[in-house]
């Protein structure tokens, strides 16, 4: 790399582990511009999750206080999350790159669609369960646990708008606030990013040179992104995951 490409790659990790940790999609920042780079996109695309994952961590530890009392949920939430991202990390090697290119925007729409209901629905499931007498689950059922798993195929698979899917999933099914279920989306990522990179160890080609600058690129980022998000309202975070989202279905149509 050269050292304005060497600059692209780090402040795109930055850029990465910011969003990421607030929202997601931070791969719609890396991915293109180590394609930029002459990268093949399948080692593009290994590399970059093998970069995020201190990002992840990074913004996990972040948001550590909004962590306190989900150690059940993120247990339970986190092996569906495990078992999805080892089989799209399989599929990314098994299958043609463009194989999500059809429905990963139909997916990304529906769930900005229910992130922006989700007050909504919200209200009118407390309303039935007082109706019915019956009390929240609070990791969300077998429902939950399906949803995620197979959001999770698709993160290990590229992982861009992964976060967007896994919040509106959990605004829907966990009566919880939105910082404290991005906490868990943090995680979350952090598992699946995790499991994929550590499956590709073994069986795809990396570079290594994008995978430090996009680490520690994205592991500062985390904490900007930590300190930003935990600051924003649930409306306002709200917004800003419907913006991204939106700016995240028009990549993925144009590429």
């Amino acid at each position: 790399m050269s050292i304005w490409e060497i600059l692209a790659v780090f402040a795109a990790g930055v850029g990465a582990g910011t969003i990421n940790t607030i929202v997601g999609s931070g791969t719609l920042i890396t991915f293109p511009v180590l394609l930029a780079t002459g990268l093949p996109p399948v080692t593009a695309t290994v590399s970059n999750a093998l970069g995020l994952i201190p990002g992840s961590i990074s913004g996990a530890i972040g948001y550590r206080k909004e962590l306190a009392g989900q150690r059940r949920r993120i247990i339970k939430l986190g092996i569906g999350a495990a078992i999805g991202g080892l089989t799209g990390a399989t599929l990314l090697l098994a299958l043609p790159s463009t194989a999500f290119e059809t429905i990963v925007p139909v997916l990304v729409a529906m769930a900005l669609v229910l992130v922006i209901l989700q007050p909504r629905i919200s209200k009118a499931v407390q309303r039935r369960r007082e109706h019915t007498g019956t009390e929240a689950r609070t990791d969300g059922g077998p429902l939950l646990f399906t949803g995620l798993m197979l959001a999770s195929v698709y993160g290990g698979y590229f992982t861009a708008a992964q976060g967007i899917i896994y919040l509106s999933l959990m605004g829907m099914l966990l009566d919880d606030t939105m910082q404290r279920l991005n906490a868990v989306k943090n995680v979350l990522a952090a598992i699946v990013n995790s499991i994929a990179a550590l499956f590709f160890l073994f069986v795809a080609h990396f570079d290594w040179t994008a995978v430090a600058l996009i680490a520690v690129g994205s592991a500062i980022g985390g904490q900007i992104g930590a300190k930003v998000g935990r600051r924003l309202s649930p409306t306002v975070l709200r917004a800003l995951i419907v913006a991204v989202g939106t700016v995240a279905i028009v990549q993925l149509l144009l590429r």
